[in-house]
């Protein structure tokens, strides 16, 4: 029932816009309604036509490129237009009422269709564009994460904390001769917390917080991802201060290649808009991009160089220390097994990343439960391993 009542609501809304459609285009002369009417039964030959002229019988005419559309007191009638230079003459001087109209040409059709599919596009892209920084830029005052919950990394937290109040405070220290940095560039493997590192920093600090990642900028439309990044800067500074976080960053702001292609003058446009916008604040206080990287090499020098991008913290694979905070968070609410122990999982977990270690624990717990023992071991941690493809530091004792 409710398919068919969809069904006609599309039937009439389509028949609408064609009726719509067909008025429109009657009113601008592409087509003629009363040519359409008057149909093939209205159709005599030309002579009917000049001889209604001489009686005085045509009240009304219409002429077009190929056709005569013509009124008489017995109705609407069409013949061939033979394209007479006295046609018009007679018919006026016959007291006819009398119009011209193009008919439909092949090109007229394509222009049509051209300036609705461009509008429409222009349209559909500016929309897009308005609702894409509605939704895609959200400021965030409270990220819900603080330092407590990132497992070591205890130097950058002190730094980063230092230059937020730089950021925060800029009178106080630019009378020590300090000014603002305007970026950090947060490198290294993935699935270490540099995401989670940045939204910590502005809860921390009490900033306001827009996170970003590289593919947000990246569009079909030519020069539309410069323009988002004017988008975001200009949200940003309306809402000092702020931290702007742009995660994949290698993914926009790699090497400008002079190739010649669409996708390379594209990616050159959108670093360009970059240093400009960094350049653009250098009085304007308030604001701190950090940007997150896998790839550090690979990012054009001159987006990274001191003045945009002042300083790099490498955020690398969890040493000891880290790992053992990672095992207790973790474990917890965990039954390990006796040899499980602290020193043996911060061992195994040499070389892994924080994420990779928290999917091994996640699956090993899994298996566990699904083979219904009450204790994790060894075995657990091992099979875990290879189901998530990583390689623990540990000898298997034969």
């Amino acid at each position: 029932m409710n398919k068919n009542k969809r069904a006609l609501k599309v039937a009439f809304f389509a028949i609408l816009i064609a009726a719509i459609a067909l008025l429109a285009l009657d009113s601008t002369g592409i087509i003629s309604m009363d040519s359409w009417f008057a149909g093939r039964d209205g159709r005599v030959a030309y002579s009917e036509l000049s001889k209604a002229i001489d009686s005085g019988l045509v009240t009304e005419a219409t002429i077009e490129d190929d056709r005569i559309l013509f009124t008489t007191a017995e109705g609407v009638f069409v013949t061939d237009n033979p394209d007479s230079s006295t046609l018009k003459e007679r018919l006026l001087e016959s007291g006819a009422k009398v119009s011209e109209k193009d008919g439909v040409s092949v090109s007229t059709i394509l222009d049509v269709v051209f300036d609705v599919v461009f509008f429409g596009a222009v349209a559909v892209g500016l929309y897009k564009l308005v609702d894409y920084s509605r939704k895609t830029f959200k400021v965030v005052h409270k990220t819900g994460v603080r330092f407590d919950d990132i497992a070591g990394m205890d130097d950058v937290k002190a730094d980063m904390m230092y230059l937020v109040d730089v950021l925060k405070n800029p009178a106080k220290y630019r009378e020590k001769g300090i000014r603002p940095v305007k970026g950090v560039i947060l490198e290294g493997p993935p699935g270490n917390g540099k995401t989670l590192f940045a939204k910590a920093l502005a809860q921390e600090t009490d900033v306001n917080f827009i996170a970003t990642k590289g593919a947000d900028f990246q569009s079909a439309m030519m020069s539309m991802g410069a323009r988002k990044i004017k988008m975001l800067f200009n949200k940003a500074s309306r809402h000092k201060p702020c931290i702007v976080f742009i995660d994949e960053f290698d993914s926009i702001g790699e090497r400008r290649n002079y190739a010649g292609t669409g996708i390379d003058k594209e990616n050159n446009r959108i670093i360009t808009t970059m240093l400009n916008e960094m350049d653009g604040f250098t009085a304007n206080n308030g604001l701190l991009v950090i940007a997150a990287t896998n790839s550090y090499a690979s990012l054009d020098p001159a987006l990274v160089r001191p003045g945009r991008f002042d300083i790099k913290f490498t955020i690398g694979n969890p040493d000891a220390r880290t790992r053992a905070r990672l095992v207790e968070i973790y474990s917890k609410g965990r039954n390990l097994s006796g040899e499980l122990s602290a020193d043996v999982l911060v061992t195994a977990f040499d070389g892994l990343s924080c994420a990779a270690i928290e999917a091994v624990l996640n699956e090993a717990q899994a298996l566990c439960q699904m083979a219904g023992n009450s204790e994790l071991t060894m075995g657990h941690i091992l099979a875990a391993a290879q189901k998530t493809g990583a390689r623990l530091n540990i000898r298997i004792k034969k």
